[in-house]
């Protein structure tokens, strides 16, 4: 009886164990319990996913410049050890936190450790460590999506062909690497596309350079003469677009792109007047200033109720007598004066990709300008007329070229990363005459005459010869000390005889400033002057010795 109770639970035994090892055996077949086991024991480490880069007109890259390092950190305290040190300060904590955890992660370190033992991946940095050009290429958010900028404008595009990095890792329970196994670095290649733009790196470097040395607020921005391509375009105060919280708390706004955004405009508009004046072929228009005129009971003040006397244009323009020019504005009408600044491009958003745009401004209507007080202000660019300094560039660069209009352009193409080559064309400028050649040339000689002679002296470079008109503008806006917040502009083009870029600089918000806008302009000519090759430099030189000696005969003569 013991006996065949033996060998039925011996026999209830075997078939126990001939089920399990059956069930195993079916488990190692079934591909996808075997594909759940291995995702227990694989961390797979995201590295970088690519996104589409900027370019200058020549093709410099404008991000995705330098290497960026991470290291992989073994979870414990011998890891967190020798990290330490190499870790910056803002990840710090991060290690601190992650030193337990069950599996292994990327840290931000500060240079190659591989010589260390330490397993060390490079990424291209987004951005240069001196930022170039932040207000118009913007920034990126934490997922690495654009949130400003042309990296919003172009988010879709420049992330739709990115390639992924990625670490992946055979680990233990623990976290640790498994025995004998090497982290892998698995790579997916896509084709890419990038977007140049209009800027030219070096011009964009000396004008940054001029502004971080000489204002706290406002802009600089050049164009190309022949073109209306944008060269370069500053906005201040800076900011760091990989530490986006460190500039937050800023008061002066250092995430406006002052480029874009509408300002109270002043004397700088003055030229649109005499361009008006000209075209309606009453270029010899004077009158005697006071250096006070009355409209409708109330008193308008040249500068410091000086009285410049006999003006013509070319001396009001010289002089900025702002009597001589409301009188001029009664003289044309007020809707002359606004449908030529809107053919000039006032009052007209200069758009660059997506959303991003110049403030429209503000042209006074018909009806606003039939009240004599509202065109008196108009004619001398105060009152309700605002503009962009891309607007006022582009009013410029129209009298520059000989009487024709081009809108703004920031971007050149859509290019293939991979080759180089142009996908799209986005130069596509709106083109039209505004004023006949003759009145262009006329005003150019005229506003030449304001730096040789008039109260633009400080803008004539050292190098060569410019042109250009003076702006206070007024705002209503006042200190804690009750002084008034202006804008001070410099609007011209540089040099005065076939001029090559049109430059503008605009210190906005600011009692005064310590470098009048003039003297800046002054620095960006000379800056563009060693940019240019030898035969054009040696050009604008014999320009400046001619100007020289005519100078030196008329006051000779006189």
């Amino acid at each position: 009886m013991t006996q065949k109770r033996l060998a039925a639970l011996f026999g209830a035994m075997l078939l126990a164990f001939s089920v399990v090892m059956g069930r195993l055996y079916l488990l190692a077949q079934n591909q996808e319990y075997a594909q759940t086991a291995q995702a227990q024991t694989v961390t797979t480490l995201t590295l970088e996913n690519s996104r589409g880069n900027l370019y200058d007109c020549n093709g410099t890259p404008m991000t995705g410049y330098g290497q960026q390092y991470y290291a992989l950190s073994i979870p414990g305290e011998s890891s967190y050890a020798e990290l330490f040190q190499y870790v910056p300060y803002s990840e710090q904590a991060y290690l601190y936190e992650k030193r337990n955890a069950l599996a292994p992660f990327l840290i931000q370190v500060d240079r190659d450790l591989t010589d260390q033992g330490i397993y060390t991946y490079s990424v291209p940095n987004r951005y240069c460590p001196l930022p170039l050009a932040e207000h118009l290429i913007g920034y990126l958010n934490g997922d690495g999506s654009g949130v400003a900028g042309l990296e919003q404008a172009f988010d879709e595009l420049l992330t739709s062909g990115r390639s992924a990095r990625e670490v992946q890792c055979v680990t233990t329970a623990q976290g640790s690497l498994l025995a004998g196994s090497e982290p892998q670095l698995l790579e997916e290649q896509a084709e890419g596309q990038g977007v140049m733009l209009t800027l030219d790196t070096a011009t964009q470097r000396v004008c940054e350079a001029i502004a971080q040395a000489s204002m706290d607020t406002g802009c600089i921005l050049v164009l190309d003469v022949a073109t209306a391509k944008v060269r370069a375009s500053v906005s201040m105060p800076e900011f760091d677009p990989d530490n986006i919280q460190s500039s937050l708390q800023n008061e002066d706004s250092p995430f406006l792109n002052r480029v874009l955004c509408q300002y109270n405009v002043g004397s700088v508009f003055k030229p649109v007047l005499a361009a008006a004046a000209l075209e309606r072929g009453i270029g010899w228009y004077s009158m005697e200033c006071e250096g006070v005129i009355t409209i409708n009971d109330h008193d308008y003040h040249c500068a410091l109720d000086r009285a410049h006397g006999l003006m013509s244009i070319r001396g009001a323009l010289e002089k900025s007598c702002n009597c001589f020019f409301i009188d001029l504005g009664m003289q044309l009408g007020g809707n002359r004066v606004a449908e030529l600044a809107r053919q000039f491009g006032f009052g007209q958003t200069v758009y660059l990709a997506g959303g991003l745009k110049s403030a429209e401004g503000v042209v006074p209507d018909g009806e606003t300008l039939e009240d004599l007080g509202q065109l008196a202000n108009f004619s001398f660019g105060q009152g309700q007329l605002m503009a962009a300094p891309v607007q006022l560039a582009a009013a410029y660069n129209t009298l520059a070229a000989g009487g024709v209009y081009r809108s703004p352009s920031f971007l050149e193409a859509v290019i293939d990363e991979t080759t180089g080559e142009a996908v799209r064309q986005l130069y596509q400028p709106d083109t039209r005459q505004v004023v006949s050649t003759s009145t262009a040339e006329t005003l150019c000689d005229m506003l030449a005459g304001v730096v040789n002679e008039g109260i633009g002296s400080q803008a004539a470079p050292q190098n060569g010869t410019a042109a250009g008109k003076t702006g206070t503008a007024q705002t209503a806006v006042f200190d804690q000390e009750g002084r008034e917040e202006m804008n001070y502009w410099f609007a011209g083009f540089y040099p005065a005889e076939d001029p090559i870029y049109t430059i503008v600089v605009l210190q906005d918000g600011t009692p005064e400033p310590e470098t009048s806008s003039a003297a800046i302009f002054a620095q960006v000519c000379d800056g563009l002057f060693w940019l240019q090759s030898e035969e054009t430099r040696a050009q604008i030189l014999e320009q400046q010795e001619k100007l020289e000696e005519e100078q030196a005969k008329s006051a000779a003569s006189s």
